[in-house]
Order: structure tokens, then C-alpha cells, then sequence
């Protein structure tokens, strides 16, 4: 069984890795480490790669337990409400990937994400994220309602890298290059269905 760190629209290589082990869980025991995936990701805009990062209350487990200053898991952080990072992240990826071929069909599935403030959680938020991205990408692995481990195997033919190398059409391609292994939003947003044969 491997265990996968949560992400926050994850890198492509990292949904390439998940879908290619047998023998897979989310990990809600790890503990919360910062500048990391869980709470950000990295999308193409016209000016380069742009990090979306969403804040976290800053809280310490000696804090909120009262116990000795231990690191907090991921599970136990907050989102924070402070400024208006749900409105700037979707108009960044709105503008990002308006004019990208897919960015119409899957908006209605993304939009929530950012309109709802259903989630306390970090982990709550960033698995419901996951669960989409898995939805729209590779339904036949989404874990049932209440499995954490799953089992997959691909029935369809690999000719990407190692999720994210090999270079797939991107919507500001001529003006920077092929830029690799950006949030799993690139791929799905440039390639659609077909994102699961290039992971």
C-alpha cells in the first residue's frame, strides 16, 4: 500500500504516479508541512507559471490541543478566509484557460471550489478536489463512499512521460515552450477526455 500526501490540484506527475500504483490511500495521518502541494498549485498563464496558494489559519496543535508544540497534521488545518483568494484563484485559472478547448466543458465542475464555503478543512477541501479531479480524469478509480484504499489498473494505452514530460498541446505553448508537470487543471483543461492517456 502506498500513501499519497493530499494535494490542492495537484501536479500531473503525481496523478500520473497515483494511477499507476496498484495499491493506493490518501494519507489523513501525515503531518502538515508548508511550501508544499497541499496547499497550492501551479498553473500557465500568458506572463509564465502563476502558484495559486490558499492560506491556512495559522494554528499550531500546542494551541488548538492545549499539548506540547507537536506539528500539526494535515487534517487539523484550517482554511483561512482571509482576502479573497476563492475569487482570485477561479478568475486566474478563468484567464489561464479560457480559450483553452476544454475549460467550458468541465467550468461548471470547478466553479463550486471556489464559490462554496462548504469546507473548514484543508484536507476535507482538498479531497473533494481530488475526488473531482478523478471524476472527470479517471472515473473507473474513485474510491466508493468510505474506501480509502483502492485498486487500479489502466485499461487504456500509455504514451506520456512520467506524468508530465512528454509535451501536450498548451494554450501559451508558442509564447514559453512546453511547460511540464503543471496542476493536473493544465491537462485536463488542454486535453479533456483524453488527459487519462497521457497519464
Amino acid at each position: 500500500m502506498i500513501d499519497f500526501s493530499i494535494t490542492y490540484f495537484g501536479p500531473i506527475s503525481w496523478y500520473s504516479r497515483l494511477l499507476r500504483t496498484e495499491n493506493w490511500r490518501i494519507d489523513d495521518t501525515e503531518h502538515y508541512v508548508k511550501q508544499t502541494t497541499r496547499n497550492h498549485c501551479l498553473i500557465a498563464t500568458a506572463n509564465g507559471v502563476q502558484k495559486l496558494t490558499v492560506p491556512v489559519e495559522k494554528l499550531s496543535r500546542s494551541e488548538e490541543r492545549g499539548a506540547r508544540n507537536e506539528p500539526l497534521l494535515t487534517r487539523e488545518v484550517r482554511l483561512s478566509d482571509h482576502g479573497k483568494w476563492r475569487t482570485e484563484h477561479w478568475n486566474a485559472i478563468c484567464t489561464a484557460y479560457g480559450e483553452s478547448p476544454f475549460f467550458d466543458y468541465y467550468a461548471d465542475d470547478l466553479r463550486p471550489f471556489f464559490e462554496r464555503r462548504d469546507w473548514e478543512f484543508l484536507f476535507d477541501y482538498d479531497m473533494a478536489i481530488f475526488e473531482k479531479m478523478l471524476e472527470l480524469v479517471a472515473p473507473s478509480c474513485l474510491p466508493q463512499k468510505g474506501e480509502v484504499p483502492r485498486n487500479f489498473n489502466s485499461p487504456l494505452p500509455f504514451w506520456g512521460g512520467e506524468g508530465g514530460g512528454a509535451p501536450y498541446w498548451q494554450v501559451y505553448q508558442a509564447r514559453h515552450g512546453f511547460l511540464p508537470d503543471l496542476s493536473i487543471l493544465d491537462l485536463l483543461c488542454c486535453m479533456g477526455p483524453e488527459a487519462i492517456l497521457y497519464l
